[in-house]
């Protein structure tokens, strides 16, 4: 099965890609036979869209979707949805999201749900990701839910990781100084029509310390609900691109994928439902202690 799945993917099959991401997701028969045999592509450039919940990223990638389409590219779309923490469901999802694009033929979209990975993004990302990349495409857009880490760990994901702010954001930049500042390569002031928005990038240019980025960080204006700014965007994002792909990113960005991939393998076989029945067990006998609970657990797995 996964033999065809692999000759539909380097096909450029919209059917076999899909079904290849269920295959991973569900780890089904074969999944790891089908990742261990996908060719390696650095050519599909990855761009991560992160930012506060609000600033309008799902505007922004849908207007990069238009403007990289009519460039005649290949363009993928993986939406990082918030899921229910009980039945692991997203709770949003696609069907409200980019409508003009699902029947278009050079553009694929997935909602992900986060399944409950406290970081935000999806926990087979890193798999899809390499998935979507032997179909073909030109760009893969991962849009984050925007909480929790997940802002961190698209930077080691993502060739370019573009964070989304909004003109009254003030208080969240003071904020967001020991995360997002860090791992911007480029930021988006998006909604720049509304007041205050130069004096907004004017504080957030001068908040981005030469101690946090070896290179200036470029900010973009652009109000996605009417396109303005979005090839100002592109252009920076390609002109990032560039750049670091001459540098010794791109092996560190593989480092942290391989690094995730061990700890995924290494935690395969622990269950959170086990674990819980684990401690419930503990706290009714009054003696849990999450400290000793770890110790325990990780002896349990050395034996």
């Amino acid at each position: 099965m996964w033999q065809q799945l692999l000759e539909g993917l380097q096909n450029g099959e919209v059917k076999a890609l899909a079904r290849s991401i269920s295959l991973i997701e569900n780890e089904q028969t074969g999944y790891e036979s089908l990742l261990q045999s996908l060719p390696y592509s650095n050519k599909t450039k990855i761009i991560g869209i992160t930012g506060p919940p609000g600033a309008g990223k799902s505007t922004l990638a849908d207007a990069l979707i238009e403007q990289l389409v009519q460039g005649d590219k290949k363009v993928a779309v993986l939406c990082v949805d918030p899921s229910s923490p009980f039945n692991l469901c997203a709770v949003l999802g696609d069907l409200i999201r980019m409508s003009d694009w699902y029947l278009h033929p050079r553009v694929f979209i997935r909602s992900l749900a986060t399944r409950g990975s406290m970081g935000g993004l999806h926990p087979k990302i890193i798999e899809i990701t390499e998935l979507v990349k032997t179909a073909g495409f030109d760009f893969i857009i991962i849009e984050t839910v925007g909480v929790g880490q997940s802002e961190i760990e698209i930077a080691g994901l993502a060739d370019t990781t573009v964070v989304v702010v909004v003109p009254e954001g003030g208080d969240e930049i003071q904020t967001m100084k020991a995360g997002l500042m860090e791992i911007a390569d480029i930021f988006v002031v998006n909604k720049s029509d509304r007041p205050d928005a130069d004096n907004f990038v004017k504080n957030l240019r001068l908040m981005l310390s030469p101690a946090f980025h070896q290179q200036q960080v470029p900010i973009v204006k652009t109000v996605a609900s009417n396109k303005t700014g979005i090839e100002d965007l592109i252009e920076q994002i390609k002109l990032h691109q560039q750049r670091e792909y001459s540098s010794d990113r791109k092996y560190w960005l593989l480092a942290e994928k391989a690094w995730w991939l061990i700890m995924q393998q290494k935690m395969k076989h622990i269950s959170k439902q086990d674990l819980e029945k684990q401690i419930r067990t503990h706290i009714e006998a009054n003696h849990f202690n999450l400290y000793r609970f770890i110790q325990l657990v990780h002896d349990w797995e050395k034996k």
